[in-house]
Protein backbone atom coordinates (compact mmCIF):
# COMPACT_ATOMS: atom_id res chain seq x y z
CA UNK A 1 0.00 0.00 0.00
CA UNK A 2 1.49 3.38 -1.03
CA UNK A 3 2.85 5.29 2.44
CA UNK A 4 1.70 8.99 1.82
CA UNK A 5 3.25 10.33 4.53
CA UNK A 6 6.41 9.46 2.30
CA UNK A 7 4.78 10.52 -0.67
CA UNK A 8 4.15 14.08 0.75
CA UNK A 9 7.86 14.20 2.76
CA UNK A 10 9.20 13.30 -0.37
CA UNK A 11 8.18 15.95 -2.26
CA UNK A 12 11.17 18.40 -0.59
CA UNK A 13 8.37 20.19 1.77
CA UNK A 14 11.34 22.85 3.27
CA UNK A 15 10.58 24.58 7.07
CA UNK A 16 11.39 28.20 6.95
CA UNK A 17 9.81 28.86 10.60
CA UNK A 18 8.48 27.03 13.59
CA UNK A 19 7.50 27.31 16.85
CA UNK A 20 5.05 25.75 19.26
CA UNK A 21 1.84 27.12 17.88
CA UNK A 22 2.82 27.48 13.85
CA UNK A 23 4.58 25.61 11.29
CA UNK A 24 6.19 28.00 7.82
CA UNK A 25 7.07 26.15 5.13
CA UNK A 26 7.69 26.51 1.15
CA UNK A 27 5.73 24.11 -0.69
CA UNK A 28 7.15 22.88 -3.65
CA UNK A 29 5.00 22.98 -6.83
CA UNK A 30 2.79 19.97 -7.76
CA UNK A 31 2.49 19.31 -4.05
CA UNK A 32 -1.65 19.58 -3.18
CA UNK A 33 -2.79 21.24 0.09
CA UNK A 34 -5.32 18.97 1.28
CA UNK A 35 -6.96 15.93 -0.14
CA UNK A 36 -10.44 16.19 -2.09
CA UNK A 37 -11.55 12.79 -1.30
CA UNK A 38 -10.73 11.56 -5.07
CA UNK A 39 -6.81 12.01 -5.30
CA UNK A 40 -4.66 9.80 -3.97
CA UNK A 41 -1.61 11.16 -3.66
CA UNK A 42 0.71 12.86 -0.95
CA UNK A 43 -0.83 16.06 0.94
CA UNK A 44 0.90 18.80 2.62
CA UNK A 45 -2.04 18.01 5.43
CA UNK A 46 0.09 14.14 5.71
CA UNK A 47 3.47 15.79 6.23
CA UNK A 48 2.60 18.20 8.93
CA UNK A 49 0.51 15.17 10.78
CA UNK A 50 3.79 13.52 10.66
CA UNK A 51 6.01 16.23 11.77
CA UNK A 52 4.14 17.73 14.12
CA UNK A 53 1.35 15.10 15.47
CA UNK A 54 -0.01 17.43 17.90
CA UNK A 55 -2.01 19.73 14.51
CA UNK A 56 -4.43 17.04 14.38
CA UNK A 57 -7.65 17.93 14.32
CA UNK A 58 -6.62 21.70 14.07
CA UNK A 59 -8.59 24.12 12.02
CA UNK A 60 -12.34 23.97 10.56
CA UNK A 61 -14.30 20.80 9.37
CA UNK A 62 -14.99 20.16 5.75
CA UNK A 63 -16.63 17.63 3.64
CA UNK A 64 -16.24 16.14 0.30
CA UNK A 65 -19.31 16.08 -2.08
CA UNK A 66 -20.59 13.00 -0.22
CA UNK A 67 -20.48 13.95 3.05
CA UNK A 68 -16.96 12.32 3.69
CA UNK A 69 -15.01 14.08 6.21
CA UNK A 70 -11.48 15.53 4.59
CA UNK A 71 -8.43 15.66 6.31
CA UNK A 72 -7.40 19.54 6.78
CA UNK A 73 -5.69 19.87 10.02
CA UNK A 74 -3.89 23.12 10.78
CA UNK A 75 -4.62 24.71 7.00
CA UNK A 76 -5.25 28.24 7.51
CA UNK A 77 -5.21 29.21 3.89
CA UNK A 78 -3.94 26.88 0.83
CA UNK A 79 -1.76 27.67 -2.53
CA UNK A 80 -2.88 25.88 -5.66
CA UNK A 81 -1.21 22.22 -6.57
CA UNK A 82 1.48 23.82 -8.96
CA UNK A 83 1.82 26.99 -7.05
CA UNK A 84 5.05 26.98 -4.76
CA UNK A 85 6.02 28.92 -2.13
CA UNK A 86 5.09 30.07 1.45
CA UNK A 87 2.25 28.45 3.31
CA UNK A 88 1.65 28.84 7.18
CA UNK A 89 0.15 25.82 9.10
CA UNK A 90 -1.41 25.93 12.64
CA UNK A 91 -0.08 23.56 15.23
CA UNK A 92 -2.91 25.10 17.68
CA UNK A 93 -6.70 26.00 17.70
CA UNK A 94 -5.66 29.61 19.38
CA UNK A 95 -2.79 29.90 16.34
CA UNK A 96 -5.30 29.05 13.73
CA UNK A 97 -7.67 31.22 15.09
CA UNK A 98 -5.42 34.39 15.54
CA UNK A 99 -3.71 33.66 12.15
CA UNK A 100 -7.28 33.12 10.14
CA UNK A 101 -8.57 36.33 11.76
CA UNK A 102 -5.67 37.95 9.81
CA UNK A 103 -6.06 36.72 6.21
CA UNK A 104 -10.36 37.01 7.19
CA UNK A 105 -9.51 41.28 7.74
CA UNK A 106 -6.74 41.21 5.01
CA UNK A 107 -4.26 41.97 7.61
CA UNK A 108 -1.38 39.69 5.75
CA UNK A 109 0.83 41.30 3.67
CA UNK A 110 1.62 38.71 0.05
CA UNK A 111 4.13 38.94 -2.42
CA UNK A 112 4.30 36.48 -5.00
CA UNK A 113 6.22 36.19 -8.39
CA UNK A 114 5.12 35.13 -11.91
CA UNK A 115 6.35 34.87 -15.21
CA UNK A 116 3.52 36.31 -18.04
CA UNK A 117 3.00 36.20 -21.74
CA UNK A 118 3.39 39.26 -23.68
CA UNK A 119 4.39 43.01 -22.12
CA UNK A 120 3.32 44.84 -19.55
CA UNK A 121 3.06 48.53 -20.54
CA UNK A 122 3.12 49.48 -17.19
CA UNK A 123 5.90 49.24 -14.60
CA UNK A 124 3.04 49.59 -11.71
CA UNK A 125 -0.55 49.09 -11.64
CA UNK A 126 -3.63 47.97 -10.00
CA UNK A 127 -5.83 45.03 -11.41
CA UNK A 128 -9.52 46.13 -9.69
CA UNK A 129 -12.09 44.00 -10.89
CA UNK A 130 -14.75 41.26 -9.14
CA UNK A 131 -14.39 38.00 -9.91
CA UNK A 132 -17.39 35.40 -10.32
CA UNK A 133 -18.08 32.60 -12.17
CA UNK A 134 -16.65 31.47 -15.66
CA UNK A 135 -19.87 31.63 -17.85
CA UNK A 136 -18.41 28.73 -20.32
CA UNK A 137 -16.85 26.46 -17.63
CA UNK A 138 -18.37 26.23 -14.22
CA UNK A 139 -15.01 25.14 -12.48
CA UNK A 140 -13.09 27.79 -13.89
CA UNK A 141 -13.40 32.11 -12.39
CA UNK A 142 -13.74 35.29 -14.51
CA UNK A 143 -12.87 39.17 -13.89
CA UNK A 144 -14.26 39.36 -17.31
CA UNK A 145 -17.19 40.92 -18.74
CA UNK A 146 -20.08 38.34 -18.58
CA UNK A 147 -19.01 36.63 -15.24
CA UNK A 148 -22.01 34.61 -13.36
CA UNK A 149 -23.43 34.52 -10.15
CA UNK A 150 -21.87 36.68 -7.29
CA UNK A 151 -19.03 38.66 -8.40
CA UNK A 152 -16.76 39.59 -5.40
CA UNK A 153 -14.34 42.63 -5.02
CA UNK A 154 -10.37 41.56 -5.86
CA UNK A 155 -7.69 43.51 -5.84
CA UNK A 156 -4.19 42.99 -7.25
CA UNK A 157 -1.15 44.90 -7.16
CA UNK A 158 1.83 44.84 -9.48
CA UNK A 159 5.18 45.92 -10.32
CA UNK A 160 6.73 44.82 -13.20
CA UNK A 161 10.56 43.79 -12.43
CA UNK A 162 11.19 42.83 -16.15
CA UNK A 163 10.98 41.62 -19.84
CA UNK A 164 12.27 40.92 -22.43
CA UNK A 165 11.60 38.24 -25.54
CA UNK A 166 12.95 34.11 -25.35
CA UNK A 167 13.21 32.40 -29.09
CA UNK A 168 11.36 35.13 -30.39
CA UNK A 169 8.41 35.25 -28.21
CA UNK A 170 8.17 37.97 -25.31
CA UNK A 171 7.26 37.55 -21.65
CA UNK A 172 7.25 40.21 -18.24
CA UNK A 173 8.24 38.64 -14.96
CA UNK A 174 6.11 40.58 -12.37
CA UNK A 175 5.77 41.20 -8.91
CA UNK A 176 1.77 41.10 -7.50
CA UNK A 177 0.30 41.98 -4.09
CA UNK A 178 -3.04 40.45 -3.88
CA UNK A 179 -4.82 42.66 -1.48
CA UNK A 180 -7.74 40.59 -1.44
CA UNK A 181 -7.78 36.25 -1.31
CA UNK A 182 -10.14 34.88 -3.80
CA UNK A 183 -9.70 31.59 -5.55
CA UNK A 184 -7.67 32.03 -8.72
CA UNK A 185 -7.00 35.58 -8.17
CA UNK A 186 -3.66 36.38 -9.36
CA UNK A 187 -4.33 33.91 -12.06
CA UNK A 188 -8.10 35.60 -13.18
CA UNK A 189 -6.94 39.09 -12.83
CA UNK A 190 -3.89 38.31 -14.97
CA UNK A 191 -5.78 36.60 -17.54
CA UNK A 192 -8.57 39.65 -17.78
CA UNK A 193 -5.89 41.70 -18.93
CA UNK A 194 -4.69 39.54 -21.27
CA UNK A 195 -1.50 38.67 -19.70
CA UNK A 196 -1.83 35.03 -18.52
CA UNK A 197 0.71 33.37 -15.72
CA UNK A 198 3.46 31.17 -18.23
CA UNK A 199 2.17 27.64 -18.36
CA UNK A 200 -1.45 28.03 -16.56
CA UNK A 201 -3.14 24.58 -17.61
CA UNK A 202 -6.80 26.35 -17.15
CA UNK A 203 -6.05 30.15 -18.05
CA UNK A 204 -3.89 29.85 -20.38
CA UNK A 205 -4.98 26.76 -22.83
CA UNK A 206 -4.92 28.70 -26.17
CA UNK A 207 -0.88 28.92 -25.38
CA UNK A 208 -0.53 25.27 -25.01
CA UNK A 209 0.75 24.00 -28.43
CA UNK A 210 2.00 28.25 -29.87
CA UNK A 211 4.16 28.78 -26.97
CA UNK A 212 7.84 28.18 -25.73
CA UNK A 213 6.64 29.16 -22.12
CA UNK A 214 9.92 30.61 -21.54
CA UNK A 215 10.94 27.18 -20.92
CA UNK A 216 9.16 26.05 -18.10
CA UNK A 217 7.37 23.55 -17.47
CA UNK A 218 5.01 24.23 -14.39
CA UNK A 219 2.63 27.27 -13.42
CA UNK A 220 5.12 30.33 -13.14
CA UNK A 221 3.70 31.35 -9.90
CA UNK A 222 5.31 31.55 -6.78
CA UNK A 223 4.02 32.52 -3.30
CA UNK A 224 7.37 34.64 -2.03
CA UNK A 225 6.94 36.19 1.25
CA UNK A 226 4.03 36.34 3.58
CA UNK A 227 4.06 39.14 6.66
CA UNK A 228 1.66 38.67 9.40
CA UNK A 229 1.58 38.83 13.47
CA UNK A 230 2.77 35.68 15.34
CA UNK A 231 0.82 34.63 18.30
CA UNK A 232 2.69 36.46 20.82
CA UNK A 233 2.39 39.73 19.28
CA UNK A 234 5.85 39.76 17.05
CA UNK A 235 5.18 40.66 13.34
CA UNK A 236 7.49 38.90 11.17
CA UNK A 237 7.98 38.59 7.42
CA UNK A 238 8.78 34.69 5.93
CA UNK A 239 9.98 34.10 2.76
CA UNK A 240 10.08 31.50 0.34
CA UNK A 241 13.84 31.86 -1.71
CA UNK A 242 12.75 32.48 -6.05
CA UNK A 243 13.21 28.34 -7.16
CA UNK A 244 15.82 27.82 -9.54
CA UNK A 245 13.32 27.55 -12.21
CA UNK A 246 12.55 31.04 -11.90
CA UNK A 247 16.42 31.93 -11.74
CA UNK A 248 17.06 30.03 -14.86
CA UNK A 249 13.85 32.07 -16.88
CA UNK A 250 15.52 35.20 -15.40
CA UNK A 251 18.22 34.91 -16.85
CA UNK A 252 16.74 33.63 -19.95
CA UNK A 253 15.10 37.43 -20.19
CA UNK A 254 18.40 39.15 -19.24
CA UNK A 255 20.51 37.31 -21.64
CA UNK A 256 17.96 38.43 -24.37
CA UNK A 257 18.03 42.00 -23.12
CA UNK A 258 21.86 42.16 -23.00
CA UNK A 259 22.04 40.58 -26.81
Amino acid sequence: MRDAHADAANKSVTVLYEDNDIVVINKPASLIVHTDGVTEEGTVVEWLLTHAPIARGVGDVAHSHDGTPLERSGIVHRLDRDTSGVLVLAKTADAHAHVKAQFQNRAVKKEYRAFVYGRLNDRWGTINRPIGRSPRDHRMWSAQPGAKGVLREAITDFERIGEGEYEGESFSYVKLFPKTGRTHQLRVHLKAIDRPIVGDPIYATHLRERSNHLGMNRLALHAHALEFTLLGGETERFIAPVPEDFERAAERLEEAAEG
